[in-house]
């Protein structure tokens, strides 16, 4: 397996992180210091990094400003949302439910969704393709 790694930006000075390995280790409570403290947090609704990615898996951190909404859209993997901080609206054509620190949902690729954000909050999500 060839390491992957993303390197520096302007918006991500530090940079050279490790995205892809045999063994990836991902400090959460770092990488939510590091995206609330970023421009891109202050100056819009949202902020994302992607801190892991294979050809199988892609894990990002999202963090959402109070009544941030990201707009409906749907992807070709299955995915899970797990909150880290604060509480959000997951919205489906079937279904919404509101998960709070703690809970999580899965679901199956290629449906409809978006996400409110009641609170500041933060969560996890992991999209899993299959090949």
């Amino acid at each position: 397996m060839k390491e992957k790694s993303n390197e520096a930006t302007p918006q991500r000075p530090q940079g050279d992180r490790v995205l892809n390995s045999s063994l990836v280790e991902m400090d959460l409570t770092k990488f939510i210091e590091q995206i609330k403290n970023e421009p891109n947090w202050k100056n819009n609704t949202h902020n994302t990094i992607t801190i892991f990615k294979s050809d199988a898996m892609r894990v990002v951190l999202i963090a959402l400003h109070k009544n941030a909404l990201l707009k409906p859209h749907a992807t070709n993997a299955t995915i899970s949302v797990q909150v880290l901080e604060g509480s959000i609206k997951f919205i489906t054509d079937e279904k919404t439910v509101v998960l709070h620190k703690s809970q999580m949902i899965a679901l199956q690729p290629n449906i409809t969704h978006s996400i409110e954000a009641h609170e500041e909050s933060v969560f996890l999500l992991t999209l899993s393709t299959t090949h």
